[in-house]
């Protein structure tokens, strides 16, 4: 990416900024196609934050000295099962070192970091930008790693919209599907099943 791009915490914005200023700066976030992203970052990224439940990441493009909010990832570590058969014998040969195996079940009990939350601000054009979904996706992934360096683990999963679109595009960002899940009475989105993808980071 040939931009000037900054991250930065929501908390740390927040110790800068102060709270009210923070959720005018979030209210310009828009994403027509994703209500449940734009919901999230508008009523519960600063409270999560707070609350350490989950953890979001502001990406800006600084140009002519000022900041333009191009979008945000929400990370979160979580136990999550995943069935061993619908995985390939390598990622459960894999997958068996960071985790716990149920024989019975065959499912594998895993720690690892979801990506939450993954919105890019449909405000700016990204002709005009040319910050695209892959590049906020990459954004998230690498920070995952840089954590995973210092605390251990190699992979990270998403729970997303069964959606072919949505499908597509993480599998080419080496996601695999290992299993769904229904929607939770108080989740934002208005998808009523969940599909459940994991990226393992090779050469770590």
């Amino acid at each position: 990416m040939m931009l000037r791009i900054r991250e930065t915490n929501i908390l740390d914005l927040m110790d800068l900024y102060g709270e009210e200023e923070c959720k005018a700066i979030l209210s310009s976030f828009a994403c027509p196609f994703g209500k449940d992203v734009e919901d999230f970052i508008h009523r519960n990224a600063m409270e999560f934050a707070k609350q350490r439940i989950a953890m979001t990441f502001l990406v800006f493009l600084e140009k002519d000295e000022q900041l333009h909010m191009l979008g945000y990832y929400t990370l979160a570590n979580k136990f999550v099962s995943v069935s061993g058969h619908m995985l390939s014998k390598t990622m459960q040969k894999r997958i068996s070192r960071f985790s716990q195996y149920d024989t019975i079940l065959d499912r594998y009990l895993v720690s690892m970091p979801l990506i939450a939350q993954l919105g890019r601000n449909f405000k700016y054009d990204k002709t005009n930008t040319g910050f695209t979904g892959e590049d906020l996706l990459e954004l998230a992934c690498k920070r995952i790693i840089s954590v995973q360096k210092v605390i251990g683990g190699k992979m990270t999963y998403i729970e997303c919209a069964s959606n072919p679109k949505l499908h597509a595009f993480y599998s080419k960002h080496d996601f695999v599907v290992f299993g769904e899940r229904e929607k939770e009475q108080n989740e934002l989105t208005e998808s009523p099943v969940l599909v459940q993808m994991l990226r393992y980071f090779k050469g770590l």
